[in-house]
Parts: C-alpha cells; structure tokens; sequence
C-alpha cells in the first residue's frame, strides 16, 4: 500500500511540475501585433525594430518612433524628415530586427540587408486578410468591423500624409508628392 501512495504522489508531482512549466513558457511569449503599424510586413507576432534599407533607417515598433542619422547623430522622432518626403513606407521594404538598438551596428545591417533595397514585394498588415491582424489600428477591418476603409482606401486626408499623394510629415499632416493613391488615413 505504501508503494502505490509512493508511485502516486511521484505521479503527480510530476505532473504538477509539467503543467506548471508549459504554463511559464506560455507567459514568457512576446506579442505586439496591435503595435505594430499597418504598413508593417505581414507573419510576425512580436517586433522590436523595423529597417528601411531603401532609406538607411530604423522604425522602433515600441514607442513608434523613426530613428535616423542627421549631422552625425542618431535622430528619434514621431515621423520621417522632409528629405524622405516621397518614400512610401507601404511598399518600401521592411526588415525585422529584434536586436537591442541595431542602429549602433548599422554597417553591419546596412551591408547584410543591402540586397533588399529596391524590392516592393512584401505583403503588408493593411493588406493581409488574417483575422489576426485585426487588431491593429489602420486595418480595413480594425477590431472585426469594415469602419467604411472599402478594401484599404481610408476615408479621410488625400494620400498617405494627409496631403496630396504619399507624404509624410508630423502628425500625418506633412506634404505630398502628388499623384496619390487614393484616399488615405492622415496617420501612420
């Protein structure tokens, strides 16, 4: 009788302990895709940092800010500065990075993602159809519902920046390149 409480309470320690142990590696899982923006690349549930390789510049998903170098120095900012006024951030290319503050080791990524400059094949957040992307603010179908985007084309602004065509500025509010796209968000 001693034997079977034995085997019994050894049964169940073990089993307590694997509960216990697939229990910490689901808390240990990073997600951020409602931070993510929409014109980020589809097929990643956590990102730290975006690289831009057609312009030489980092996007830090956490507090949504670009980090440039201008005069030697690394620029944190809510938006893109003037001299990238006419780069579509929805079809340019984006790199994931989740290294702590790749900037500093920007040759090295400068180099590595050099082969990606000038592609324009990468599906992005806005677009995707998965239902997990939903969550993100800027989607057609932000939380489950069609907000009236019709397919991506966002009420609102004139083009991406809020003017005329795709451009970029503080607070969505900055100048165009003309052309445009359609209607866009005013926001990115």
């Amino acid at each position: 009788m001693k034997k079977i409480f034995f085997i019994a309470t050894i049964l169940f320690a073990l089993l307590t302990s694997a509960k216990n142990s697939q229990a910490q590696v689901s808390i240990g899982l990073n997600v951020n895709i409602g931070s993510q923006p929409v014109w980020g690349p589809v097929g990643y549930d956590y990102v730290d940092y975006y690289y831009l390789p057609d312009i030489d510049v980092y996007y830090y998903v956490p507090r949504h800010q670009y980090i440039y170098l201008a005069g030697g120095r690394w620029i944190f900012a809510a938006s893109l500065p003037y001299r990238y006024h006419s780069y579509n951030l929805y079809s340019g290319y984006k790199v994931v990075i989740n290294d702590p503050r790749p900037y500093l080791h920007a040759d090295v990524y400068r180099v590595r993602y050099a082969p990606y400059r000038g592609r324009h094949d990468q599906v992005i957040i806005r677009n995707s159809n998965d239902p997990k992307y939903y969550v993100v603010k800027g989607h057609p179908k932000y939380n489950g519902h069609d907000n009236g985007n019709h397919n991506g084309f966002f009420k609102g602004g004139n083009g991406n920046g809020g003017g005329n065509g795709n451009g970029r500025g503080n607070g969505g509010n900055g100048r165009g390149n003309g052309g445009g796209n359609g209607k866009g968000h005013g926001k990115h």
